[in-house]
């Protein structure tokens, strides 16, 4: 059935209720070389809450800091009404080794300046961004349960993690008694579905809600790459833009453009777009509690929201699954082998030797 952005979803084993799809706003602001002035960041803002949608997503220094700073203005007048998410742990203030990190100073001043910018005294969601690799895990969370108490995160969730820490610090928070963590933010789309091997499981074991970001593997899902783009004078053409920076990062290769045209082959069928289809992928996914979605223009925004109405067909499914498939590697390829499951069913004979 068609979903609209008041089909209200948990988050993870907590009570609140989140749209299906989140707003990103890493758009707001064009500091980074491409996004939206601020009258347009506006109406994009406006079009989502207008349509039901109340969870938006933002970072401490997202367009260093345009982002929150907009979001805290637009938002003023329903604050309420919404579930704001914010993220801590990248470099706030260069040469300043304590501006950046999961430790606690960095948290408590990252907060800090997220309440300011945002113009709120508290945060719904807030994320370890980035893993440091570094502050242990006790400290991470101790400090966590410490903001929640004291008023001003009300959930905490993780981004860009290793598997195995989140579901250790989930066990830590349960036997503490320390705030759960709610949410997972990875990047999953069609393109990069790496998180399939043990993050997405993992949430679902430890009871996270999966909030992808780049569900559109930074627009390569919307068909404007092509063959072209693969030789290395296009890939260095057009310095500052989306198109050059996602060259430079290597998304544009062979695969990644056979596994677009298949979706633009399911979109000609469906009458939908490239990019409706990409999203809709994400949202059919059980697992997912909300993908994140960027817009620079209105219209753009509208029609990554009607990704909402899209209803594949089995066959379609299974088409976009086998082009974008990967190997989940050892031991999950081993434990899915034919021979281990059966000997772990017991369906062969074992002889036992003394």
């Amino acid at each position: 059935m068609p979903l609209t952005l008041d089909s209200y979803r948990l988050l993870g084993r907590s009570g609140l209720r989140v749209s299906p799809l989140a707003l990103g706003t890493a758009t707001f602001g064009t500091e980074s070389g491409w996004g939206a002035e601020k009258d347009e960041a506006r109406k994009l803002f406006d079009t989502y809450v207008e349509r039901g949608g109340n969870f938006i997503d933002t970072a401490n220094t997202y367009t260093n800091g345009s982002s929150e700073r907009q979001l805290g203005e637009f938002a003023r007048d329903n604050r309420e009404s919404l579930v704001l998410a914010t993220k801590y742990t990248t470099l706030r203030r260069p040469g300043d080794p304590n501006s950046s990190g999961s430790h606690r100073k960095s948290m408590f001043a990252s907060v800090e300046a997220s309440l300011r910018q945002l113009n709120t005294d508290y945060l719904d969601l807030l994320y370890l961004h980035v893993w440091d690799f570094t502050t242990p895990v006790e400290e991470i969370l101790r400090g966590l349960d410490d903001l929640v108490r004291q008023g001003k995160v009300l959930y905490v969730a993780m981004s860009n993690v290793p598997a195995w820490e989140v579901s250790r610090m989930q066990a830590i928070t349960d036997l503490r008694g320390w705030s759960p963590l709610v949410g997972l933010q990875v990047e999953y789309n069609l393109i990069n579905r790496a998180a399939e091997r043990d993050l997405i499981p993992m949430a679902r074991a430890m009871g996270l809600g999966v909030t992808p970001y780049s569900p559109l593997a930074g627009g390569l899902l919307t068909g404007k790459y092509s063959r072209a783009d693969l030789t290395a004078a296009n890939a260095g053409s057009g310095e500052g833009t989306r198109k050059s920076f996602n060259a430079g990062l290597g998304m544009v290769t062979e695969r990644n453009l056979a596994i677009a045209d298949v979706v633009k082959e399911v979109a000609t069928e469906l009458g939908r777009t490239p990019a409706q289809v990409g999203l809709a992928w994400a949202l059919q996914n059980p697992d997912v509690t909300a993908p994140i979605i960027g817009a620079r223009t209105p219209e753009q925004l509208e029609g990554n929201l009607s990704a909402l109405e899209v209803d594949f067909t089995a066959a379609q499914l299974a088409r976009l699954d086998e082009a974008s498939a990967i190997e989940l590697g050892y031991p999950h390829d081993l434990l899915a082998s034919d021979h281990i499951r059966a000997v772990t069913k017991g369906d062969l004979k074992i002889e036992t030797r003394r």
